[in-house]
């Protein structure tokens, strides 16, 4: 590949990337601030109310991710990149600047549309425009942002929160610069990247492969001439169009076609994976690392200086991800992370169980995020991109993204819950079991696509 047209490639990636970046900040932000906005909405002590809090984000993500299919395939990609992008700024500044507390779900239900837009958007756009050879690296892309996103969250929620001493009431705290006004700015430090995000967005081309697929061949070839050659994407081109011409005549609609028999591995490798991602538990870290740390003996800003590190982490492992994906392939990164984090599990749940804290629980909780982040996080995204037809990807993305924020839903709301009930060494010790589950569906179940084109993976595994 000719260096402009390399530079051109990881330009307008890293720009669709962003939609990740925004993502991963605004999912983690409310974490950082959760400690703060409780007491100033009087729900402290209300387990519901906090996990409706904490997972209300979650019911606009469906929305988000139901919706942007059929609107991608229908209006572009692109402009739907900037629709995400406006939502994250007008949702960060009114979910700051909330005087009460359903206007604040308002808010976070709003942010959350977005949250599902982009987290659907983004590595479908990323999977359309990459050289096959580069593909996993460049949609790991889109995960390496995400956590880039979770890291600065978690960074600007250190920074802005004043020091808070052992042993200070839920009185004190609301009455506090932080119970009044720290919490706010949390949220509206958003505003920054997600106009950033807005106006960069101006810049990159329609992904060719929808060009293609809407009949305009010509200003596909064009976009695709700046990645690959010009004799490369005239070439590429073609093949998309006479490629969807057959599927038209085969069959009338995306949600039609998506339903035919044909299509029942596919969907089931992506729902499940999607699922999967979410229930292997690592969310709730990130969502509730306050009473997860706390249960560990930690203090509020030993908790905040913690989150820190597991955010470090995160990005650390991800970038590792990025340089095994293209080599080692998806498949094996998927048995290491589901079979190694059966094992965290066991040994976090032990930790919970025999009353081990401090620097012991720590490392444990920074080995599953280091598990997660070189497995799981990034390479479903990568597969479940790679496996859908050029003819119905946004509406399959769309189910898929689906299913994983109604299990997102299910996890973060269940999880105080669990917590109650369980313990966290039963609840962790659940995760695994679940994560034992997926270990065998990956192995039974999950074709490699490594260095394969999308059309060659349609082939393999639409029959």
């Amino acid at each position: 590949m000719k260096k402009q047209h390399l530079i051109y490639l990881l330009f307008i990636s890293a720009v669709s990337a962003m939609g990740g970046l925004l993502f991963g900040y605004d999912w983690v932000v409310i974490g950082g601030a959760k400690p703060f906005y409780e007491p100033f909405f009087g729900i402290s002590t209300s387990p519901s109310l906090q996990g409706w809090a904490m997972s209300s984000a979650l019911v606009g993500c469906l929305v988000g991710a139901f919706s942007t299919g059929y609107l991608s395939d229908r209006w572009g990609r692109k402009r739907m990149l900037l629709v995400a992008a406006a939502l994250f700024i007008v949702s960060a500044f009114g979910t700051g600047a909330a005087d009460r507390f359903p206007t604040f779900i308002l808010w976070r239900i709003l942010g959350g549309v977005a949250i599902g837009v982009a987290s659907n958007l983004s590595p479908v756009y990323i999977a359309e425009i990459a050289p096959a050879r580069m593909r996993g690296r460049l949609v790991s892309l889109n995960q390496l942002t995400i956590v880039l996103g979770i890291l600065l969250a978690q960074i600007v929620n250190w920074q802005l929160s004043d020091p808070v001493a052992p042993g200070t009431t839920v009185e004190e705290i609301r009455l506090s610069w932080n119970g009044q006004m720290g919490w706010r700015w949390m949220f509206w430090s958003c505003c920054i990247p997600a106009t950033l995000f807005f106006l960069f967005a101006f810049f990159i081309p329609e992904s060719p492969r929808w060009l293609a697929v809407k009949g305009q061949s010509r200003k596909a070839v064009d976009v695709m001439s700046r990645i690959v050659g010009r004799e490369e994407a005239a070439q590429q081109v073609a093949e998309l169009s006479a490629e969807y011409t057959v599927s038209q005549t085969a069959s009338q609609g995306g949600l039609r076609r998506l339903l035919h028999p044909s299509m029942r591995r596919v969907l089931t490798i992506g729902i499940v994976l999607a699922v999967f991602q979410q229930w292997c538990g690592i969310n709730v870290i990130f969502n509730y690392a306050q009473e997860i740390f706390s249960a560990a003996g930690y203090g509020v800003s030993d908790i905040l200086m913690n989150i820190v590190v597991t955010g470090i982490t995160n990005v650390v492992f991800t970038v590792i991800a990025m340089l095994l994906v293209d080599r080692l392939g998806r498949r094996p990164l998927l048995l290491i992370g589901a079979g190694g984090l059966t094992l965290i599990y066991v040994l976090m749940g032990g930790a919970y169980h025999f009353g081990l804290s401090g620097v012991a629980l720590l490392v444990v909780v920074v080995a599953a995020i280091a598990c997660y982040a070189m497995t799981l996080a990034p390479i479903m995204w990568v597969v479940i991109s790679e496996i859908f037809p050029n003819a119905v990807r946004g509406v399959a993305m769309s189910i898929a993204t689906v299913a994983l924020w109604s299990a997102s839903f299910v996890l973060t709301y269940t999880f105080p819950l669990l917590n109650s009930s369980l313990g966290a060494a039963g609840t962790f010790w659940l995760y695994g079991f679940i994560c034992l589950c997926g270990f065998f569906f990956v192995l039974r179940r999950v074709p490699e696509t490594k260095n394969k084109t999308l059309e060659a993976i349609e082939k393999e595994l639409v029959r």
